[in-house]
């Protein structure tokens, strides 16, 4: 397969498990770049076997981690992947058919599908599991990620291509560990409302983790996979109203976001 004039960029914090099967996805970069944030496993020794440059960058958040990687990258267009993502074969077969048209467009960015597979099988039915429409294919002069702490999202103007064959998405391998995200990402949201001052509005926090539940469970079709639509539906629920518990708890007890910031880090949690 022909390298073609791509960098395929990755940031990692441990992922020696999965950082392999990602890069392995896309034989056709010419580029493959990981941004570690200090892996204490053997992230960067595999990462460097399957053919990646690799460059450290202490945690910065996702937006600005993102930012910083685009600098790094060998060439003007980029594929952002997630370590436990990667390419289907018909995508990876889809993008160097049209990878060379793209690059000699004016476009900005592509959209491409994710497909999400969820306690060892894909999701059918829940909406945002199921081809979720993500801008990961961009040209780094024509778009920009967020600033955000967690959530970030690629900021561009100009007109768009779209790739409809799906990358996969291999979420969370246990509950302990999706837990374990949700904690994090929220302590990040949390943040990220401090520093803007939000109004707290804590009575608000029942009605949105049921909203949210609704939300996932009927409108979004998660029912219909079974008891895993029903814990993913609690599951962002509780997020909903988690992040929000947690925020009431920032603003009326600042010292609990270094106790909370210690003890994330101890477990690993904070990089």
């Amino acid at each position: 397969m022909p390298n073609l004039p791509l960098s395929l960029v990755v940031i990692t914090h441990n992922e020696g498990l999965n950082i392999a099967r990602c890069l392995d996805s896309v034989p056709f970069a010419a580029d493959k770049l990981v941004v570690d944030s200090g892996s204490t496993d053997d992230t960067v020794a595999i990462a460097q076997a399957h053919g990646a440059r690799v460059v450290h960058q202490d945690w910065l958040g996702f937006g600005p981690q993102r930012n910083f990687a685009s600098t790094q990258a060998a060439h003007d267009w980029i594929l952002v992947l997630d370590a436990d993502e990667f390419l289907s074969p018909e995508l990876a077969a889809d993008l160097e058919r049209g990878l060379p048209a793209l690059m000699a467009s004016s476009h900005s960015a592509a959209w491409l599908r994710r497909r999400t597979w969820l306690m060892g099988a894909p999701m059918r039915w829940y909406r945002p599991m199921v081809g979720e429409r993500m801008a990961r294919l961009y040209h780094r002069g024509r778009a920009r990620w967020t600033d955000a702490r967690v959530h970030e999202s690629l900021r561009f103007d100009g007109t768009t291509a779209e790739f409809s064959a799906p990358f996969n998405h291999a979420d969370n391998p246990s509950l302990v560990h999706k837990q374990l995200k949700v904690l994090r990402y929220s302590e990040l949201k949390a943040l990220d409302w401090c520093d803007k001052r939000r109004p707290v509005r804590m009575w608000l926090t029942p009605l949105v983790y049921l909203s949210s539940f609704l939300k996932d469970y009927v409108l979004r079709l998660a029912f219909l996979d079974g008891w895993r639509g029903f814990i993913i539906a609690q599951t962002a629920a509780s997020y909903a109203a988690y992040k929000r518990m947690r925020y009431y708890e920032m603003r009326h007890n600042p010292a609990s976001i270094g106790a909370a910031h210690a003890k994330l880090a101890k477990h690993g949690l904070e990089h």
